[in-house]
């Protein structure tokens, strides 16, 4: 039970950020779930604002923690670190809460969670911490903080921009510090919210709610919303309008249209669901291999079209061949940072190893199951090269029937069509591979390879 005193969003803050930690859940789930459905407007702002800007700030808050504090962080209970990086990252980054606010609910936190012999310590550090800043009342210091990162050197980049120094470094070393800063300047902004609109219809009525739009970076279907509650309309809710990313709408998009359609890994849909649009004549084979997976997408994806399948994608428990597949496979998700902040503190170098294995062999599965002339788009929200490029080099080098194709080509048909908003396309491409890159495209990164089957 949330103890007196304790105002409801940042009790969830704290709920989910210990559930981020121990569950190895993820934030932004759990923040759309059922569970915290009924909170106001304001009160599920401050819950979201207080979660993500913790994780995405939070090695940069425990560096400030650590010089306020006598004890070592590491020596420190979950519940006490959380309640004291919570309360930093008010102090630090929200001017409009008042320091005695932050200070006072985070040492509450600490005794609702029957750790009250804290109590005096968490006060202490934060009050510690908050004598620190210029006003005294807390400071909105999020311009400065990624003003930082623009004027970084390599060595401080990923102290300043709250990003594992192993990471930077290869990203420095495969997309120079220039286009590193901007990649760890996105992950530390709340990324826009873009949707996918199916019909003139749902825009009207979206305008007629107050939701104020702006065109898409990447596509023309595509909106950004500007302003307004877009889970609180009828065409949200009703499905019509989705929360999607561009750059995953538009590895949708390269897919393209075929009879026979295969989605090897589609949970939770949005893709499906793109493609369902796409090709709305066509059999549609969603696979995923967790059960309450893939009955959500049943859900969430409306097409009759569609039939979901709780499967291995490596070996699918179904006959028959597939002129497109798309293969998006599991990967380390760094090309989704900004959405989802957790995966900086959980990736290791090995992970990335230990993922190329599933990856080859789903690649693999895949271009068993498609015909002579069709296509397999891998894919991921990765922009490490292992878990790209290198995996559909190493399995196409062993198949001499089947090409890589230039995404150019797609991309221009595309921009033929009007369904493309970007005038110079060689920036959406690596070779013959797309690739979207966060901070350089507005958008999550993304790798694409087109891969086809000769006779």
């Amino acid at each position: 039970m949330r103890a007196m005193g304790i105002s409801p969003a940042r009790a969830a803050a704290f709920e989910i950020l210990l559930r981020v930690e121990r569950e190895q859940s993820y934030a932004g789930e759990l923040l759309h779930s059922a569970r915290f459905a009924k909170f106001s407007s304001a009160d599920h702002g401050l819950t979201t604002e207080l979660v993500m800007g913790v994780l995405r700030w939070r090695s940069w808050l425990d560096c400030q923690l650590a010089q306020a504090s006598s004890q070592k962080l590491e020596r420190l209970d979950l519940e006490v670190l959380v309640a004291l990086r919570l309360g930093a990252y008010q102090l630090k980054f929200l001017s409009r809460v008042p320091a005695r606010a932050a200070i006072f609910e985070s040492v509450e936190l600490v005794k609702a969670a029957r750790k009250r012999s804290a109590a005096t310590f968490v006060n202490a550090v934060l009050r510690n911490l908050a004598a620190k800043l210029p006003s005294g009342e807390g400071g909105d210091f999020a311009d400065n903080a990624l003003a930082e990162i623009d004027r970084s050197d390599s060595l401080k980049l990923a102290q300043n921009s709250a990003h594992p120094e192993w990471l930077v470094a290869r990203w420095i070393e495969h997309y120079g510090l220039g286009t590193t800063r901007r990649i760890c300047a996105y992950d530390q902004r709340p990324p826009a919210t873009s949707l996918r609109i199916d019909d003139d219809q749902s825009l009207k009525e979206l305008t007629s709610e107050g939701i104020e739009l702006a065109p898409g970076h990447l596509l023309s279907a595509a909106r950004t919303v500007l302003s307004g509650e877009i889970t609180r309309t009828r065409a949200y809710r009703s499905g019509r309008v989705a929360i999607q990313d561009e750059g995953s709408q538009l590895v949708a998009l390269l897919v393209g249209r075929g009879e026979k359609i295969l989605d090897c890994c589609a949970a939770p849909g949005g893709k499906t669901a793109v493609l369902t649009a796409r090709n709305p004549a066509a059999k549609i084979m969603a696979v995923d291999i967790h059960p309450h997976r893939a009955r959500l997408l049943r859900e969430l994806v409306r097409g009759s079209n569609v039939h979901a399948v709780a499967a291995d994608a490596t070996s699918l428990p179904f006959s028959g061949s597939f002129d497109r597949i798309l293969a998006d496979v599991p990967c380390s998700g760094t090309g989704t940072l900004a959405r989802n902040p957790e995966i900086k503190w959980r990736l290791k170098p090995d992970d990335l190893k230990d993922l190329q294995a599933r990856q080859t062999a789903i690649l693999k599965s895949a271009l068993a199951r498609v015909v002579t002339g069709g296509r397999v788009v891998y894919s991921t929200c990765s922009i490490e090269p292992e878990e790209n490029e290198t995996i559909v080099e190493a399995v196409i080098g062993g198949e001499s029937n089947f090409s890589i194709l230039d995404c150019r080509r797609q991309l221009e048909q595309m921009q033929q069509r009007g369904e493309l908003n970007v005038h110079r396309i060689e920036t959406l491409l690596a070779g013959p591979y797309l690739r979207t890159i966060p901070g350089v495209h507005q958008c999550d990164g993304f790798f694409v390879a087109i891969i086809e089957r000769s006779a």
